[in-house]
């Protein structure tokens, strides 16, 4: 499988495309970020000097599954925000209709760096049975 890589820098406002990466590579890319540096220094510059919070965000190109993981907080106190992006057939009009939507986000906050690497591992070996569990 093939996955693509962007990183969110809290004082960049472009998003940084970060290229390919294979699935072997997925839970180690994820772990070199420095997340309490960028929320450390986030805590020292004035809010209208961050334009996100640091986020790493994978897709898988062969299904169009992702994952969009976000740190949130101080460094004293931090979390991690998970958004989870597929696929899926929606029920529209009190179930009468059904359509896909290309792009369905769901979401969890209050995640720890075990929940993350738990996610980013469903991601890269395909276990879509446990994102759709975790992230609702």
């Amino acid at each position: 499988m093939k996955f693509k890589l962007s990183f969110c820098d809290p004082f960049q406002k472009e998003i940084t495309e970060l290229g390919e990466i294979t699935s072997n590579e997925v839970i180690e890319s994820f772990q070199k970020i420095p997340w309490t540096d960028f929320l450390k220094r986030m805590e020292m510059v004035p809010p209208s000097d961050i334009h996100y919070s640091p986020s790493y965000e994978i897709k898988n190109m062969d299904n169009n599954n992702g994952l969009s993981i976000s740190a949130v907080g101080s460094l004293a106190d931090f979390e991690f925000y998970i958004f989870y992006k597929r696929p899926k057939l929606v029920k529209k009009f009190f179930g009468l209709i059904k359509a896909m939507n290309n792009e369905y986000l769901t979401d969890i906050t209050g995640q720890t760096e075990k929940d993350a690497l738990d996610c980013l591992n469903a991601l890269r070996t395909n276990d879509l049975d446990f994102l759709e569990n975790k992230v609702k």
